[in-house]
């Protein structure tokens, strides 16, 4: 923590200001309660002032990304050689944590281009690992399932809701999922399990109809340039203390007790482009401090409950989208949807789902709503659109994965 503190005070033009502004010595800073004495930094000062947060030349400079842009215009990311290195000990820990070797097969199933950091980490830290790797990327259940038949891959790099349509093309070709050669899926990009441990909807569902395919969340980001990854007691993701260090802040940037909500505030080590320093991240999470059964000492964090800047206040409830989201996958005739949160004629924030469905009965929209009533205590909009419709909706043009949740208040 103190060389990246230096190295920032050094490298930083945005950090050399913030600590000039703030009258801060970081040769004084020595310990995480130290840490706390210099201000957060904001997604909206990345958005700001991003090119002022690079600390080497542009000629060292060896790969270029961006955020998802899922809060906001996205943030470009620059790398060098090191930070590659890092990026690869870091998947490569992570899939170690999730049970890989190098004798396993792993087939990517998420894309390594489109600006995109993770799909390039995976790849790297599969290649550090030493197990085989095979890249089909996104989408096409068909070709995938003809390179698990091809190569026997033992384990693969999905967003889970695209698991169900692995096995609907299965159930359709008379392919025998449950003993095919692949046995664990690492899961990003959607919620698998409640902070609680238990498995989502999605999750109870995949499980069912595959048991034999263990299954694993790991949660990043670009800022972070790190993960965390669950072991096999699946009771959150583990923190890897050399390479982050982690902050769960309330709304006045004060800690909270494991086992309260706060917002992932983390601190970058060993990070030579772009390093932050107590960079509130948007998302809310559990830490987990007491050791893991699984032998392992270090911290966990839970499930992402929600980002901060999704919270929604609906007659009087707090919500966040990924409990709507689990409600929904929960409904079996709702093939698909998405959530818009606007702000209506009263100043408050207002829910509609679009749901793509076969039933529109007036029926159905109430034993929605009742079941909405059951677990949140209140009932949002319900308009029913094509299935083809809702589809194109998840998919946006520049999108790198399916959007469920449009925040429209900002466009009031």
């Amino acid at each position: 923590m103190r060389e990246s503190l230096r190295y920032v005070a050094e490298h930083s033009p945005y950090y050399k200001r913030l600590f000039a502004k703030h009258n801060i010595d970081v040769l004084k800073i020595e310990t995480i309660d130290d840490l706390r004495t210099i201000p957060t930094t904001s997604k909206h000062d990345l958005q700001r002032e991003n090119s002022d947060f690079l600390c080497v030349s542009p000629i060292d400079v060896i790969d270029y990304v961006t955020t998802s842009g899922t809060l906001g215009e996205p943030v470009t990311f620059a790398l060098t050689e090191s930070d590659l290195q890092r990026l690869a000990y870091n998947e490569a820990s992570s899939f170690t944590m999730a049970g890989c070797t190098k004798e396993d097969v792993m087939q990517l199933m998420t894309t390594i281009d489109r600006r995109f950091m993770a799909g390039l980490a995976y790849f790297m830290g599969a290649r550090e690992l030493g197990c085989a790797i095979v890249r089909v990327g996104n989408g096409i259940p068909e070709l995938q399932w003809d390179t698990i038949k091809r190569v026997n891959s033992s384990v693969c790099m999905v967003v889970p809701s695209f698991l169900m349509k692995m096995i609907e093309f299965a159930e359709k070709n008379g392919i025998d999922y449950n003993n095919s050669s692949l046995k664990r899926a690492i899961c990003i990009g959607e919620a698998l399990r409640m902070p609680n441990g238990e498995l989502t909807t999605l999750g109870k569902r995949i499980n069912e109809k595959w048991p034999s395919l263990e299954l694993y969340s790991t949660y990043a980001s670009t800022e972070m340039q790190t993960s965390f990854t669950e072991c096999k007691m699946h009771r959150g993701g583990h923190i890897p203390g050399d390479l982050i260090i982690v902050e769960l802040l309330d709304e006045n940037n004060q800690p909270v007790a494991d086992g309260e909500p706060g917002e992932v505030t983390i601190t970058t080590l060993g990070v030579e482009a772009m390093p932050l320093l107590r960079f509130k991240t948007g998302d809310i999470c559990i830490r987990m401090s007491e050791p893991c059964a699984c032998g392992r000492n270090s911290a966990r964090l839970s499930s992402v409950i929600g980002r901060k800047n999704q919270m929604i206040k609906f007659k009087g409830t707090t919500i966040y989208p990924p409990i709507l989201f689990d409600i929904l996958d929960n409904i079996p005739e709702v093939e698909n949807y998405i959530v818009e949160v606007f702000t209506n004629s009263l100043g408050t924030d207002q829910i509609q789902i679009r749901i793509g469905s076969n039933n529109h009965s007036d029926a159905f929209v109430k034993q929605i709503k009742d079941i909405f009533r059951s677990k949140v205590r209140v009932a949002p909009d319900i308009q029913f659109e094509s299935v083809e419709l809702i589809s194109r909706l998840q998919t946006p043009p520049m999108s790198r994965k399916v959007v469920k949740f449009f925040d429209l208040r900002h466009n009031a």
